[in-house]
């Protein structure tokens, strides 16, 4: 009884699909299969979206390598996404812009002024 959607697992999932093209929030885990880390990362980034990615390894290298080249706001290793108020969160492309949480998330609300005064 209420208002809930079911953890829902979408397998096999391609390109085409809008599981693929969409944010989907909520229990829902779209799973797409790539042929190695590198079409892995192509399929990662062919998105409009760029809010958090998930890479998971036992190799902390590749992890890394990863990490470093995904067009996201937030990567997480071997987890799901977390929330910290000490550190910033947001996304790119069409997911937002900015930061909330932590000493970026602040700056959001603020308006920064500079005042030029010729010398005389």
């Amino acid at each position: 009884e209420g208002n809930y959607y079911a953890a829902t697992v979408l397998a096999d999932v391609t390109p085409d699909m809008t599981a693929f093209r969409q944010e989907l929030f909520g229990p829902v885990a779209a799973i797409t299969v790539a042929k190695d880390a590198a079409h892995a990362l192509a399929l990662a980034n062919d998105s409009e979206f760029g809010l958090s990615a998930t890479i998971f390894t036992a190799d902390d290298t590749l992890a890394a390598e990863m990490a470093a080249r995904l067009e996201c706001g937030g990567v997480f290793i071997n987890g799901y996404s977390a929330s910290d108020a000490r550190v910033a969160f947001g996304g790119v492309k069409k997911s937002g812009f900015g930061r909330e949480l932590s000493h970026f998330g602040l700056h959001e609300f603020c308006n920064v002024q500079t005042v030029w005064k010729n010398r005389v």
